[in-house]
């Protein structure tokens, strides 16, 4: 019910659903999966994969011993992998009639504000052209300090930065149970989890931690970003084939399901950040089109008040000074007071490069 009810969703797959233990890779497995995501397109679903692979294919090809790698070398094998990774994307999803892109993440591009500003704007754009993001952490280029260094965490950012609904992470388990599994026969699977502090304070996660290659620990934090951004969460098994459709029809998997709405989750998110950093002054016109659910666009503002970098947090006033909206500026202040009261299809001109035509985006916008 929960993924039916989903607009857009967030797959993350580990490499193990790739490669086998026997380092084959998994065409079969790829296949079904890419049939479970057409169905789901066809249901007019937005779909984003965040995937593993790189170093484990990168390896394959150049015959190294994962466990063996030092970080500069991981970087270079990624780097090889990386190619390897989408080209089987490619040549699987392709058979299906699915586009695919690539995107390479770093840990500051979800946390800095700018940049997730940015990610989503990209996303947003590849699901106008009907492309499905296929997304990796750039481990080409990421140093320890700035690394996820799991997915499954990525995989919440993500999901968080796009404002989706459901975020699933295909594990070699089926889900959280109350002990491991593996250890003890009494073991349960818990099927939904509403309230996932109290639930954890009942389970022995560090006896788990060799369940999936991040561990439990790190998908239990992926469900805490995931609640707190009003998004759903399910931990299932991949291993078997069409692994998305299995969800749908065994429902043997675990739901962490947020008690906040996605709207309730981003206005408190956009309202609480942190202290306004400047004002913008519109006409009327400007603040119809906003009541109406439309973004801010630079025709409509008459006057900037103090300074501000594209992607702070501002405060949006009526023409008799009246706060009636705040939200995340896509212009940082001095470009906003040369394009004030112009019309989008001058804004490149005015400032010499290309640029969003929203100075501020209906989906970074709150009113008060």
């Amino acid at each position: 019910m929960y993924l039916k009810n989903s607009k857009k969703i967030v797959i993350k797959i580990g490499s193990s659903l790739l490669v086998d233990k026997e380092k084959k890779i998994r065409k079969k497995w790829l296949s079904s999966f890419a049939k479970d995501i057409k169905k789901l397109k066809s249901n007019n679903q937005k779909i984003i994969i965040v995937s593993s692979g790189a170093i484990a294919l990168g390896c394959k090809k150049m015959n190294y011993n994962k466990k063996n790698l030092k970080l500069d070398k991981s970087q270079a094998i990624a780097s090889i992998g990386q190619i390897e990774l989408m080209n089987l994307f490619l040549e699987t999803f392709s058979k299906y009639k699915l586009d695919i892109s690539q995107i390479l993440l770093t840990l500051d591009d979800t946390e800095e504000r700018r940049r997730s500003i940015n990610a989503k704007r990209t996303f947003e754009n590849l699901f106008d052209l009907d492309f499905i993001p296929i997304v990796n952490e750039n481990d080409t280029i990421a140093t320890s300090e700035i690394k996820y260094g799991d997915n499954d965490r990525l995989a919440s950012r993500v999901a968080q930065i796009t404002n989706a609904d459901t975020l699933i992470l295909l594990s070699d388990v089926d889900g959280l149970y109350t002990k491991n599994p593996k250890k003890f026969k009494d073991a349960q699977l818990i099927k939904k989890v509403i309230d996932l502090d109290k639930v954890i304070k009942n389970i022995n996660i560090k006896g788990m931690t060799e369940l999936g290659s991040g561990g439990m620990n790190t998908k239990i934090e992926a469900a805490k970003i995931c609640n707190l951004a009003g998004c759903n969460m399910v931990i299932a098994n991949g291993l078997s084939l069409n692994p998305i459709d299995r969800i749908q029809s065994e429902d043997n998997c675990t739901w962490f399901i947020s008690r906040i709405s996605k709207m309730h989750a981003r206005k408190k998110w956009i309202i609480s950040s942190i202290s306004p950093k400047g004002e913008l002054i519109i006409d009327d016109g400007a603040k119809k089109a906003l009541h109406s659910g439309k973004s801010l666009l630079a025709a409509g503002i008459k006057k900037v008040v103090g300074r501000f970098n594209k992607g702070d947090h501002i405060k949006i006033l009526d023409n008799k000074k009246k706060e009636f909206a705040r939200g995340l500026s896509s212009f940082s202040s001095k470009e906003i007071n040369l394009i004030m009261g112009c019309h989008s299809n001058e804004i490149q001109k005015i400032l010499g490069y290309v640029s969003k035509s929203e100075v501020v985006h209906k989906d970074d916008m709150v009113e008060i």
